[in-house]
């Protein structure tokens, strides 16, 4: 039998398409499944740092599992520059993941909501598609300390800002892809 995920018909992309799940929902897997078909160059924009063996692998997988048909650029820090430089009427950039993004931030000491609005202010200015994935942290316990309760909040808060902007949503969960919003003309 076929994963799910394996039977994805990917409509045509929008501009703008978010991608949300838990921690080994399959989201990354699915985002990328969206792009399989766009004929133009297909960009990987990769936010997480290998900072230790267990997260080299998990990259390592990511990038096996795409295969050779991507042109993968990181970028721990400068979304929107990177999003700048990359974007093009016949490119599809894949950017996983904004929650690993925020994390980088706050860990850098950066201002995290005027780091989120400059990633918001320059969306209208792309030319390519950009599917945007990330970790749907809201659902749990409250965080018992204050640096996970305020990441919790800046995921929560880009996730709703960038769902309000979004042409397509999703939600990914045990390999299996909702649609949230569609407000994509068929």
């Amino acid at each position: 039998m076929q994963s799910p995920l394996n039977i994805v018909a990917s409509p045509p992309l929008p501009r703008l398409t978010l991608v949300l799940g838990a921690a080994r929902s399959g989201k990354s897997a699915f985002a990328e499944r969206l792009l399989a078909g766009h004929a133009g160059t297909r960009i990987y924009l990769a936010t997480a740092q290998a900072g230790d063996a267990e997260m080299a692998a998990r990259i390592a997988e990511h990038r096996r599992r795409r295969g050779p048909g991507w042109r993968t650029v990181e970028e721990p820090l400068d979304l929107p520059g990177a999003l700048r430089g990359q974007t093009r009427h016949d490119t599809a950039v894949l950017v996983d993941c904004l929650t690993l993004w925020l994390g980088n931030l706050m860990a850098a000491g950066r201002d995290v909501p005027v780091s989120a609005q400059g990633l918001l202010d320059i969306l209208p200015l792309l030319a390519g598609s950009v599917v945007f994935v990330g970790n749907e942290v809201g659902a749990g316990i409250v965080p018992d300390n204050a640096m996970a309760r305020a990441f919790r909040d800046h995921a929560g808060r880009l996730h709703q800002d960038l769902a309000a902007v979004a042409g397509r949503v999703y939600l990914v969960t045990a390999g299996l892809a909702l649609t949230l919003k569609d407000d994509c003309p068929t």
